[in-house]
């Protein structure tokens, strides 16, 4: 297996700063790694990632985007930390996790 390029190990560090009870979505991780645009390769960070909050990255608007048994994985890991959902979705305003806005460099 080949290592991690330098945008997949931004997006993990990204994944890592999301704290226990909150989410995030792929989209949003994929911006704060400096990659706009990068849900999908936020996808991809995810996948074969040890060690990693995966359970806290959800789809757009709060949906679980996993299927099958690491949905209801996904579903139980976040509840037993605290985070409520409505319907199928994560109470984004209450559990939306916001990532610190970079500085620019001068």
């Amino acid at each position: 297996m080949k290592p991690p390029t330098a945008p997949i190990l931004a997006i993990r560090t990204a994944i890592r700063k999301i704290p226990k009870g909150k989410v995030s979505t792929y989209g949003a991780v994929a911006e704060a790694a400096g990659i706009p645009r990068g849900a999908r390769l936020a996808v991809r960070a995810l996948h074969g990632a040890v060690d990693l909050p995966w359970h806290r990255v959800v789809g757009a608007g709060g949906r679980i985007a996993t299927r099958g048994e690491s949905a209801f994985e996904q579903r139980f890991r976040l509840e037993s930390e605290g985070v409520r959902f409505s319907g199928k979705r994560v109470a984004m305003k209450e559990f939306g996790h916001k990532f610190r806005a970079k500085r620019p460099v001068k």
